[in-house]
């Protein structure tokens, strides 16, 4: 575990990551990062659960559905 230290940027509170949090999630400057609440605390991820799980059903209807999706593209 390591302290993580709060600083004002703008009208806001922002927390500062050490680089070897961003190497372990993979995220660079200007990527997205979620957060979740759970029962152990505050969980973050470099992905929404939720949004992932949506795209999984989204990919498979594109792929069962192709030919209907074709045609309406046209």
């Amino acid at each position: 575990m390591s302290a993580l230290k709060l600083t004002q940027i703008g009208n806001s509170v922002g927390v500062i990551l050490p680089k070897e949090v961003l190497a372990r999630l993979k995220l660079q400057k200007g990527d997205t990062l979620f957060m979740t609440d759970s029962a152990g605390g505050i969980h973050l991820s470099p992905y929404d659960d939720a949004f992932e799980q949506q795209m999984a059903i989204a990919r498979r209807i594109m792929k069962d559905r192709r030919q209907v999706l074709r045609e309406l593209a046209k």
